[in-house]
């Protein structure tokens, strides 16, 4: 299965970044959440926002955080929303779960397609933002994450590499996507225990991570807004069947309910294939 996912840090990084220059300097005149379960806090109330100046628009892991000053609201974005400014707004846009309407008449709106609504905005003291839900649960930003701490969090939380990297406990910002590319870009199997990774090979995942993470920011900045998954820069991800840009190999994938791993078997797993199915014994 390779469907939308939630973006990841690159596609959110750039994404705070074209906000901000959009977006900042503007004065809020009213926070308005369109459906009941949107709107995640009750304290501090939204209207504390109000009559404050937009300052930014930052990340923190998959979280979008706008800055009102002394109130950020912390957004989430799911796996369909967006985050867009609207300079000409309309009470009859489709899918708009949230508005946040600035005193010159332009908002900035919260979009979610599909039925399921689920994307969130959480209204929170700026100087509390990492005691404040949902932030608190987060590990360490996949960009500031060093590689002594990657050693010793593989030791301690022993897991399949691409469970470790896609759990937003143990490293902020990642995904299906980027976690495919790390394991590839590391030359690890997707299901090596983290427990058992040498140094070599523990340096190998924190440079792929930063490679990673890195490579894909420039590309997304090159975008004037999110663009869907399917368009984002991968070598092996959603490419099953298709030639390893490496070494040539086929591109194979493990077939999981909600994702799919992607991996290549000559740069990965010496030539072996992983069986595809969830009660296999893995390569390890």
């Amino acid at each position: 299965m390779t469907g939308c996912s939630v973006p990841e840090l690159p596609e959110l990084q750039a994404h705070a970044e074209r906000l901000s220059r959009h977006v900042s300097g503007r004065v809020l005149q009213e926070f308005i959440p369109l459906n009941f379960t949107v709107l995640k806090t009750v304290d501090p109330p939204v209207a504390a926002a109000t009559g404050r100046t937009l300052t930014t628009v930052s990340r923190r892991g998959k979280y979008l955080l706008v800055q009102f000053g002394e109130i950020t609201f912390v957004v989430h974005l799911m796996q369909g929303g967006r985050l867009i400014p609207d300079p000409r707004p309309s009470t009859s846009k489709r899918g708009v779960r949230a508005r946040w309407r600035f005193d010159d008449g332009s908002e900035m709106v919260l979009t979610e397609p599909g039925t399921e609504r689920r994307a969130g905005v959480w209204c929170a003291y700026t100087d509390r933002l990492d005691r404040t839900a949902p932030l608190t649960s987060l590990g360490p930003d996949a960009l500031e994450l060093t590689e002594q701490d990657l050693a010793a969090a593989f030791v301690m939380y022993p897991m399949r590499l691409h469970n470790f990297l896609r759990d937003q406990h143990m490293v902020a910002g990642l995904g299906r996507r980027l976690a495919n590319e790390v394991c590839h870009s590391a030359r690890l199997s997707p299901f090596a225990n983290t427990a058992k990774l040498d140094t070599e090979a523990v340096a190998r995942v924190h440079a792929a991570i930063v490679h990673c993470c890195t490579v894909s920011l420039e590309h997304e900045r090159l975008n004037n807004e999110m663009v869907n998954s399917s368009d984002r820069f991968s070598a092996v991800h959603a490419r099953t069947g298709e030639a390893c840009p490496v070494c040539a190999d086929t591109i194979r994938s493990v077939e999981y309910s909600d994702y799919t791993v992607n991996y290549c078997p000559t740069c990965q797993t010496g030539g072996r294939i992983l069986a595809d199915n969830t009660t296999s014994k893995f390569l390890k």
